[in-house]
């Protein structure tokens, strides 16, 4: 079995790289969505979020991503501790998503993989790069969100130079047409090494 690691700032094209990956038979693993269950399930984190950033961190007994995205995208050191939060929860989840499949290959999508440290836990990473002007059309088109809202996301989150040193594989997304190329040939290789 081998573990890799997918990443790539908002907006890059994390989302469909891994769907070609998964139609090519690897399993993924959605470190967002995964973390956003546990955020809604597990008793545990949900005292300590409360306890981090107040009780209208839910709303309904459900998540309040808008109120909990005001506070962390706009404060470092809140975000800081939610991560330390959240991400030891995911990592473990992740452990045992691991032991329970039997895939060749495991995928593990974050926008945030080297930051949260799970690129240990991977054999190789791939980043996802694509230009700022994209990247801002397709998320503000995605989440309906303002340019600055965008960007103050994207000074949390490691720039592409970094990502893109510490990975093995960088699949530059500018079409589909050359992104589906990238994916299939680093598909290959994977499965080679």
């Amino acid at each position: 079995m081998k573990i890799v690691g997918l990443t790539g700032g908002i907006g890059s094209g994390k989302s469909t790289v891994l769907e070609m990956f998964n139609k090519l038979g690897v399993e993924v693993f959605i470190a967002d969505i995964e973390a956003k269950k546990l955020m809604n399930t597990n008793a545990e984190l949900i005292n300590e979020i409360k306890q981090l950033l107040g009780k209208n961190a839910y709303l309904n007994n459900e998540l309040n991503s808008a109120f909990i995205a005001s506070i962390v995208f706009t404060n470092k050191d809140k975000l800081a501790a939610l991560n330390k939060l959240v991400h030891p929860k995911v990592a473990e989840h992740f452990k045992n998503f691991i032991k329970m499949s039997k895939a060749q290959i495991i995928m593990y999508e974050s926008a945030i993989l080297f930051e949260s440290g799970i690129d240990k836990m991977c054999n190789l990473t791939i980043s996802v790069t694509a230009n700022l002007d994209d990247k801002i059309e397709r998320v503000m088109k995605r989440d309906g969100t303002t340019k600055k809202q965008i960007l103050d996301r994207m000074k949390n989150q490691l720039n592409d130079e970094i990502k893109i040193k510490k990975s093995k594989f960088v699949i530059n997304n500018t079409s589909l047409e050359v992104t589906k190329q990238q994916v299939s040939t680093i598909y290959s290789l994977i499965t080679k090494l």
